[in-house]
């Protein structure tokens, strides 16, 4: 282990952990309150070129941390990656007993930067209480969710890419016209009267054309462990806050391996742009109508980052059902399943009947 790595993760007071603390960005030691300042980097979070990396070499890969470890959940499948003095337990996505033990962790292509958490782990607990018991149907067993270990702050990895894009077309312009049509109908005396009304007609040309674009910052997550509604309610990030990676920040959080590759999550950028790139080609053929009938795109200048991105995680099952929770690291947002509890639904439907009926005998009591 480098010596700046030792720094970073022993405590100079007493040699236990230090754990990263979202409210103020110090290293800490939860034993002797010593503190330690994470140094501030001059590097900047850069693009890399994503041509080069299709083919990731040996010396492109590298651990999170030199002293990181790793387990997989034999559920589920996820990779969780943690440091001391973190240990594994439950998996954060599905909820199940992990029985596997950790492993010191396989290298993987290195994040460029991150979003440090500033939400602590307390705090989102609190929230995660108040989420709970606003959920008057929620099964009463549920609030022991909102305990301590029922989550934890998980670095999810994401792919953000830019790409310029050439997009050829083929089509047809539709342009509206007029017409007059005569018809016949009856009128209120049966007799039959001619009426005329004008008809729109719609007069088609051939078209063809190119248009571009650039795309910005396309955020991809790399994660298959979490909802994708779950992953699309976090946003926005606050992106301009991105710090270059450094290992401290996962000292006492873990971090999941990513299972979307680079040219698996530049696909699915194809499909996030495609609307854009439709619309853009319907307003170049202009018109009142649009007919596309080819299209062909040319991405080129594709560069990406690979980040982190800090989110608590709970998963728990109720009936042999999965529900996961996830709460912002950043802003404390909160979004996530649940279930309903029979009993409770029924006993409000029981309360409302009895209620009305109550209110119709006394009705009936006041007309006699």
């Amino acid at each position: 282990m480098a010596a700046n790595e030792v720094r970073h993760y022993l405590c100079s007071s007493c040699g236990a952990s230090l754990v990263f603390e979202p409210q103020d960005g110090f290293l800490s030691c939860r034993y002797c309150g010593h503190r330690e300042a994470i140094p501030e980097s001059a590097k900047q979070v850069e693009e890399q070129s994503f041509r080069e990396h299709l083919r990731i070499r040996p010396e492109q890969m590298a651990k999170l941390a030199a002293h990181a470890l790793e387990v997989q959940c034999q559920n589920c499948g996820a990779t969780s990656i943690f440091t001391a003095p973190d240990v594994s337990g439950r998996c954060d996505f599905c909820g199940v007993h992990i029985v596997a033990l950790p492993t010191s962790a396989n290298p993987i292509l290195t994040p460029g930067g991150l979003l440090p958490f500033c939400i602590t782990h307390q705090q989102a607990t609190s929230a995660l209480g108040q989420w709970l018991s606003s959920r008057w149907f929620a099964p009463s067993r549920l609030k022991h969710f909102a305990q301590q270990e029922a989550i934890h702050g998980v670095y999810l990895p994401y792919w953000m890419y830019d790409t310029y894009t050439s997009t050829d077309y083929n089509g047809q312009r539709g342009e509206h016209y007029y017409e007059t049509e005569t018809y016949y109908e009856r009128d209120s005396q049966g007799n039959q009267v001619q009426r005329t009304r004008e008809v729109q007609r719609t007069q088609w040309h051939p078209v063809s054309g190119t248009v571009t674009a650039w795309f910005d910052d396309v955020l991809i997550p790399a994660t298959l462990s979490l909802a994708a509604d779950h992953l699309a309610a976090l946003k926005p990030w606050d992106l301009d806050s991105l710090k270059p990676y450094d290992p401290a920040f996962l000292s006492g959080f873990r971090a999941q391996r990513y299972q979307v590759n680079l040219a698996e999550g530049f696909d699915r950028v194809k499909e996030v742009v495609a609307p854009t790139i439709e619309r853009d080609v319907r307003n170049d053929i202009g018109g009142d109508e649009q007919k596309i009938d080819t299209l062909s795109t040319e991405y080129s200048q594709i560069t990406f980052k690979h980040l982190l991105l800090p989110v608590y995680v709970g998963a728990y099952r109720y009936k042999r059902k999965l529900f996961q929770i996830v709460v912002n690291g950043r802003t404390g947002e909160i979004h996530g399943d649940r279930p309903y509890s029979f009993w409770k639904i029924t006993l409000l439907v029981v309360s409302l009947l009895a209620f009305v009926l109550l209110v119709l005998m006394v009705l009936s009591e006041f007309q006699t």
